[in-house]
């Protein structure tokens, strides 16, 4: 028996794939430098903060590299969503939010 019905949708083309999906369309001119450069000190300070072998008081130590760790992960996040399509794939909104 011959198929009766046809297709009623065109099939979605698919959308050229980049290279593991990195696009600089979302971070452009002195914003990718800067977050790059962030990323940059931010990894420095943990490995200088790991260099030191004794302190007195550690509190201080302690809570830099808290922060610089938590400063160098932050800013990996924001390159791999802005540079990949992470962005596209959720969405401005979500990606806002977030």
């Amino acid at each position: 028996m011959d198929n009766v019905y046809n297709e009623t949708t065109e099939p979605q083309a698919k959308p050229s794939r980049r290279p593991f999906g990195c696009t600089l369309r979302h971070l452009r001119g002195w914003r990718l430098p800067t977050k790059a450069l962030q990323a940059i000190l931010s990894l420095l300070a943990v490995i200088c903060e790991e260099i030191v072998e004794d302190c007195i008081k550690c509190g201080g130590l302690y809570f830099f590299e808290f922060m610089s760790c938590s400063a160098f992960l932050l800013s990996l996040l924001i390159l791999c969503v802005y540079c990949t399509d992470v962005y596209e794939t959720f969405g401005e909104d979500k990606v806002q939010t977030v």
